[in-house]
């Protein structure tokens, strides 16, 4: 596959852009969600980020990525995304007034 750690590296940061680009438009969707809720205390949803994170693992497991690195990483994004989105409500909110 790769026979010198510069080629590792050279794949390590296109894979890094690739996800940067995806994560960027996953928080369009957070702020998306944000305009639509007209409640704050609807921005938290635990049943919702059950479904998610059982999602993740599913398809982590089927593509062969770690649960010890999926779940953890996962939650801790679902966590920053609640961070953000009250964030942008706020800013909504003030907006509005």
């Amino acid at each position: 596959m790769y026979s010198t750690m510069k080629e590792v590296r050279e794949e390590i940061d296109l894979i890094d852009k690739e996800l940067v680009l995806i994560l960027a438009k996953r928080q369009k969707c957070i702020e998306s969600a944000a305009l639509i809720k007209n409640d704050k205390n609807k921005i938290i949803d635990k049943e919702r980020i059950e479904d998610v994170i059982d999602k993740v693992k599913s398809f982590s497991g089927e593509c062969g990525l770690s649960l010890d690195i999926a779940e953890p990483l996962w939650r801790k994004l679902i966590s920053l995304s609640i961070d953000h989105e009250f964030e942008e409500f706020s800013i909504i909110s003030n907006n509005n007034n």
